[in-house]
């Protein structure tokens, strides 16, 4: 019993140890951006935090705890976003990506708050979809999907061979612009990667048939089926069939239809 109530003070010592540890590393940082929040009236500019918390001065003060620190802001972020602060929410997407660029994880969810939640919270603010025009509507969707599309682009300064935030990318200009053509660049982009998974080739050549360029996926699906690894996760069989979809949709002659010839 001695040897169970030792631990279990060794560890509580250490939890708070840790956490007063945090909060005193992040109490520079937390002054710095308050007075940012409360220095402006409507919502922030993202270069504004940079002219108050550097990357360098940033980095600077925590060294090695940058990850936990990063992490930590993360929950705090959280909290803006579950009470819709679009203020607070910007402010620490900014700080967090600042603290550590590393994690795909900061940058791909801050971008999905900023260009699927923001809007809903802006139109709701603004009366909602039952008053608010459909231009309107569509005005406001297109700026917060600009502003995620910034975010992720600036996540490939650090990450420039990562198939997750061009996917990413290409995902909101197909889901919340309808930019078929740019959505279909970067999943060609990303399908190109080699942490890309092999679903993201056939939503490229399904882009191109929406895009009326059914001969161009045509060829395409052809060359991926060939180049696919005898991998069941690859589903070369489901390649394979949207070939035959798209052969019967061009018509094609039996003759001129493609062969399976691994060899």
């Amino acid at each position: 019993m001695e040897s169970f109530i030792l631990r279990r003070l060794q560890s509580w010592l250490v939890a708070v140890l840790l956490l007063w540890l945090a909060a005193f590393v992040m109490r520079p940082i937390e002054r710095a951006c308050w007075q940012l929040v409360q220095s402006e009236q409507a919502e922030l500019r993202m270069d504004s935090l940079g002219k108050s918390a550097g990357q360098g001065v940033v980095l600077g003060v925590l060294g090695g705890l940058r990850s936990l620190v990063a992490d930590f802001a993360w929950l705090q972020l959280n909290r803006y976003w579950e009470a819709r602060d679009r203020v607070g929410l910007n402010v620490l997407i900014r700080l967090v990506t600042r603290i550590d660029p590393r994690p795909e994880f900061f940058w791909i969810n801050s971008a999905r708050m900023v260009g699927y939640d923001v809007p809903h919270w802006r139109i709701a603010t603004a009366g909602g979809h039952a008053l608010l025009s459909k231009a309107e509507q569509g005005r406001i969707i297109k700026e917060q999907a600009n502003e995620a599309l910034a975010l992720l682009e600036q996540a490939l300064n650090y990450h420039p061979n990562s198939a997750r935030l061009k996917v990413e990318i290409g995902q909101i200009y197909l889901n919340r612009l309808q930019d078929y053509e740019s959505a279909a660049e970067w999943f060609l982009r990303a399908s190109k990667e080699k942490d890309a998974p092999y679903y993201v080739a056939r939503i490229y050549a399904d882009l191109l048939v929406l895009q009326g360029k059914t001969e161009v996926a045509y060829t395409f699906l052809k060359e991926l089926y060939l180049s696919l690894p005898d991998d069941p996760m690859a589903q070369a069989d489901l390649v394979l069939d949207r070939i035959c979809e798209l052969e019967v949709k061009l018509e094609l002659l039996s003759d001129a239809r493609f062969r399976e010839d691994r060899e």
